[in-house]
């Protein structure tokens, strides 16, 4: 384990501060040659009420794929694949719907340390070592989900040495964990936690989590667990191992001919309670038969295919509640934050690639051979 003071060597208060910096710019939607590395970004100057990042480390995560390639365009139907997608248009081709201003950095789960703040801004973040709210909220209306943003979609993000940020984005944490493990946390676990929440997941449910070897798919595990549900995981064989390391009883192939069989030989019974997926696919109409009578199904990504059959009278017939989970609601942040400074959850750190590989990395995330998430780090 890497020790807390990581960024400390990239800058501090009171340094000068460089003029331009390494970042890796999004030029386009397409494939992966539209990510380029440049040595001569200007550091952005923090504005009023902002706070300028020495960034440690960022974590890749689904959106960072799904925007470049244009997934999210209505136009497209299959399978994340991480190439360029020719049925997706600009117009709508972003996680919100709206076109997406280039040239770009992404990377929203960033972890560093404050290095200059603008006009009032509290003076006691200074040099403290922070993690980022992804989700960029109007302050006065922060509950209005479309006047929401992403970072690193509708404003340049993580990808780069430095980033500037509204301050009230930015919670300071206290933690031995590296900048890398804490770059793991953001988008997977508040969409976990955001997941089973609208799920209303309590003691005694039983949580069948698809895509369990994922970033959001391991947090799933890990939160289900913390608010007393039983899980069943979802992943491949090779995985297997490693996703039991994270406490849950049982562990099944991710795409079972039987899903209610297979449930029925580990568990002793056919129905779950919950299904947290993100994965969708040709293996939907299994999860959703596999529901208790009064289940709760509760979705936060496609990566297997975002078009499924519905039969309406499986959903009405068993008294079935459906939810999707995008934007949480302000605080969510702040709880996982204390999460991690109270050692409720851990982090799962696949991989680590410098910032000049991110296409490497993007690369390695597609694959999904990994267990946990993937991140890139600004420290030779």
């Amino acid at each position: 384990m890497s020790t807390s003071t990581d960024t400390a060597a990239l800058s501090g208060p009171g340094a000068a501060l460089p003029r331009v910096m390494r970042a890796v710019v999004l030029t386009g939607h397409g494939g992966l040659d539209r990510l380029s590395v440049r040595d001569d970004w200007p550091v952005p100057d923090p504005g009023p009420g902002e706070a300028l990042i020495a960034v440690g480390a960022c974590g890749l995560n689904n959106t960072d794929v799904n925007t470049r390639t244009g997934w999210y365009s209505a136009g497209v139907s299959g399978a994340t694949t991480g190439e360029a997608l020719e049925a997706a248009t600009d117009a709508d081709a972003t996680w919100g719907g709206r076109p997406i201003e280039f040239p770009r950095i992404q990377g929203a789960d960033v972890c560093g340390r404050v290095v200059a703040l603008g006009d009032g801004c509290d003076a006691s973040l200074l040099g403290r070592r922070v993690l980022i709210d992804p989700w960029l909220r109007d302050w006065d209306d922060p509950l209005d989900r479309d006047k929401c943003g992403y970072y690193g979609s509708e404003c340049d993000g993580g990808f780069a040495e430095y980033s500037v940020v509204d301050a009230r984005h930015v919670h300071p944490v206290t933690s031995d964990l590296s900048d890398a493990e804490l770059a793991t946390f953001a988008t997977s676990y508040m969409t976990a936690e955001y997941m089973l929440s609208r799920a209303e997941v309590r003691s005694g449910d039983r949580v069948l989590v698809t895509g369990a070897s994922g970033g959001v798919g391991s947090a799933l595990i890990q939160l289900a667990h913390q608010r007393g549900a039983e899980t069943v995981a979802l992943c491949a064989e090779s995985k297997a191992d490693t996703v039991r390391a994270l406490g849950t009883g049982h562990v099944l192939p991710r795409a079972p001919e039987d899903l209610k069989g297979a449930l029925r030989t580990v568990t002793g019974r056919d129905e779950v309670t919950v299904v947290a997926d993100v994965v969708g696919g040709a293996l939907w109409p299994q999860l959703v038969g596999a529901l208790a009578r009064g289940g709760r199904y509760t979705c936060a990504g496609a990566i297997a295919g975002p078009m499924v059959p519905f039969d309406l009278r499986t959903f009405y017939l068993r008294d079935l509640v459906f939810t999707g989970a995008t934007v949480p609601p302000p605080g969510v942040f702040a709880d996982l934050v204390g999460y991690i400074e109270r050692g409720e959850v851990e982090p799962l750190l696949a991989a680590t690639f410098p910032l000049p590989e991110l296409a490497a990395a993007q690369a390695a995330f597609i694959a999904k051979r990994h267990v946990g998430n993937i991140v890139v780090t600004t420290i030779p």
